[in-house]
This record gives structure tokens, sequence and C-alpha cells, in this order.
């Protein structure tokens, strides 16, 4: 199949994904902990009509596609694969490979782009297309709640604690997968603590540029006692975090609008566009027009 313009790679009604920045994959690589298993991007496409990839030097992470509902196609190795409902495929690194929608039944898909020094433990689920043939329709929600859980945990931010929870959650969706027979109900872990409510708020907030005063003032805290208490939570200050949830807002608004760069500075209380790039190249180690360009098709 041959990419023109009556296909595309992104763009689809209701989709969402995260691109992770530069610093934070190479932090990953270094972490005791990520550098076995870390996500670089991750995101759901649903319905995806006409969607279409074709990457013919293949990529430097390894890629895990898992087909909800519908059906698609891909080819691999001049293998081509289908897939349908309840598939999974993971492209193995540095394979070309292309892949795409089926016409008559576009499928629904949750992605993700993986790397890791351990990868290659899951090296038997690669290259082929695995069926979750789980007789429980639950244990289907459950590993999409998992799906769901890394995808929130890296939404809300970058911190170690983070990234780490989110490799050991991914380990185990791949393990659910590889390991079929043993996957059993996973329980969804609430957490309930002034850290995550201070984090929603900043999310809440995040085209109303707060300041430290507020938030400490939201939580009847002191702002030295709400610094120490957040930075030993998520290592970094509360500004810092808070910051970096308004670059990942940006992105979105970079990717999946067609807003000016200038109104996404003004939507995120940047009134100096120029001020607003710099913050973000500080953060994506690539100005707003290099990512709309890259990313946005």
């Amino acid at each position: 199949m041959k990419q023109n313009q009556d296909v595309i790679a992104e763009g689809f009604k209701g989709e969402k994904a995260i691109v992770l920045p530069y610093a934070v994959c190479n932090y990953q690589a270094d972490n005791n902990i990520t550098t076995k298993l870390h996500i670089t991007h991750i995101g759901y496409y649903p319905n995806a009509k006409k969607h279409y990839r074709d990457r013919p030097e293949g990529c430097k992470e390894y890629i895990l596609i898992y087909c909800e509902k519908g059906s698609g196609w891909i080819k691999q190795d001049d293998t081509t694969h289908n897939l349908k409902r309840n598939d999974v495929f993971i492209i193995p690194r540095d394979s070309a490979h292309c892949y795409g929608a089926k016409s008559n039944d576009p499928w629904s898909i949750y992605w993700i782009h993986f790397a890791g020094t351990d990868a290659a433990l899951f090296k038997h689920i690669m290259g082929q297309v695995i069926h979750i043939d789980d007789a429980d329709s639950n244990k289907h929600a459950n590993r999409i709640q998992l799906f769901e859980s890394i995808y929130k945990n890296l939404e809300m931010g970058y911190s170690p604690e983070n990234l780490e929870y989110t490799s050991f959650c991914f380990q185990y969706f791949l393990a659910s997968i590889q390991y079929q027979t043993q996957f059993r109900e996973s329980n969804r872990i609430q957490v309930d603590n002034i850290i995550q409510d201070i984090i929603i708020f900043m999310k809440d907030n995040l085209e109303n540029n707060i300041n430290l005063e507020e938030i400490a003032a939201h939580f009847n805290y002191s702002k030295s006692h709400l610094i120490n208490l957040f930075k030993q939570k998520t290592s970094y200050p509360p500004m810092v975090y808070y910051n970096q949830l308004r670059m990942q807002r940006a992105c979105s608004y970079l990717q999946f609008t067609l807003l000016k760069i200038k109104e996404i500075a003004f939507k995120l209380q940047f009134y100096d566009p120029f001020h607003f790039s710099k913050a973000f190249t500080r953060e994506m180690k690539m100005s707003p027009q290099e990512y709309r360009k890259k990313y946005q098709k």
C-alpha cells in the first residue's frame, strides 16, 4: 500500500497521545528501574478510518498495537498479519514495517512505543499476532484499565515515581499477554493523598496561571511546607511540576488542534509568545514549530 492524501497517520476524532520529552526518555534509560522497560510514546486511536503508517527503516523502539475493535493489518518482514478485535502485535525494533486500518471495518487501537534492556524477555510474543482469549470479559476491561492507569500517570507528569510506577505497570501489562493462563484480575489501586489532590488542582488550572501562593492557600499549607512535601514525593518543586504539565498541554494543542502558536501561548497564560517558545524548547528540546511539523500530520 502506498501512502497518499487518502490515508493519515494520526488526527482521529477522540484520539489521545503522549510523546515523552527527550530529557525524560534519557532519564528513563539511565534510571536503574526504568532502564529495564520504559515507554516513550503512548496513545489511543478510536475508529481510525484511513489510518496508515509506513516506516521503511523501522523504529528504534518496539511498537505494541492492541486492537480493541474493528480490524487492520501489519506488514513486517514481508509478511502481512491481519488483526481483529482483541488481537495484539508487537513490532520488533529496527524492523521495516507498515500498518493500517481495514477500510470496511477500521480498527480502534491502543498503542505504545517502548524500549529497555528487559524488552527481549517478551520476544516470544513479538512479530506475531497474539489473540487475547480470556473467557472472562472483565479481564479485557482490567487490561485496558491498566493501560489507562499508565496513561493517566504519565499525563500527571514525569516524576521518578510516576515513571517507575508506569515501568512496573507496563511489565505487568506485557506479562498479562505473554502469560495469559496465569493472568488474573488486577485491582485498581486508588491513590488518595494530598499530592494527588495538588496535581489534580494543577491540571484543572493549567490555563489560569496559578502561582505557589494560590496552591498553598487552597490546601491550607505554608509555601515552605508545600514545597518540602511536594518535592519529597515527586522530586520536583511544585511550580516546576506545574510548568511541565503546561508544556504537556501545549503539546496536545500543537498536535491535535489548528490553534496558532500565539493562541496556544495566550491560552496557557504566556502573554509573551517568545517566552512560551523558549519555555517549550527548554522542556521538549525542540521549538513549537518543529514539534507541530513532526507530530501533526
